[in-house]
């Protein structure tokens, strides 16, 4: 009956409730965390291509590059605490169109670490993912909507999606931009 099996059993299983209490309490302690902070975005430059499309015949569609500033200060108010692994941020742009009541577009993403600088300063950025509209939606559109928001990767615990306070609006040119072929 008490057999070194049985007795290895039950120190296995009470190993497991303890660890899955733990896990618990590591998670509810910072589930109802507030985890937003200011975020300051500036659009230096915003131009539109009207590019072949390649999904039908001779269809075009609206190529959009934008030049941005991000200024977000994560340590002002801590997102990292002993439950948080890495955040995953990501600039994205929404706006409507007459075929699409919500489109969203993810622009530009950076993973931070533990431990990483989390003053984000960056200057001068463009898109790292295309701009690409189904449609001529871009072109005049006086209403695209960037916002920065990140993942919080925890150790322990649900995966929280979390917007920065403050988004920037902005208007797309009436004309396409031309390019020059030499």
């Amino acid at each position: 009956m008490n057999t070194v099996l049985s007795r290895a059993n039950s120190l296995f299983a009470f190993s497991l409730s303890v660890m899955a209490a733990l896990t618990f309490g590591c998670f509810i302690t910072t589930a109802f965390k507030d985890r937003s902070v200011p975020v300051d975005i500036r659009v230096s430059r915003a131009i539109i291509k009207n590019v072949d499309d390649f999904t039908g015949p001779r269809e075009r569609s609206d190529l959009g590059f934008i030049t941005f500033d991000i200024t977000a200060d994560i340590l002002s108010k801590p997102i990292f605490d002993w439950n948080v692994k890495q955040l995953f941020l990501y600039l994205s742009a929404e706006y409507t169109t007459k075929s699409n009541v919500l489109n969203q577009v993810v622009l530009w993403d950076k993973i931070v670490l533990r431990g990483d600088n989390t003053r984000l300063n960056l200057r001068d950025m463009k898109s790292k993912y295309f701009f690409f509209d189904d449609g001529n939606g871009l072109r005049s559109n006086k209403n695209i909507t960037l916002t920065l928001s990140w993942n919080v990767v925890p150790n322990a615990g649900i995966l929280p999606l979390v917007m920065g306070s403050g988004h920037k609006s902005l208007p797309f040119p009436d004309a396409y931009e031309t390019t020059k072929s030499y």
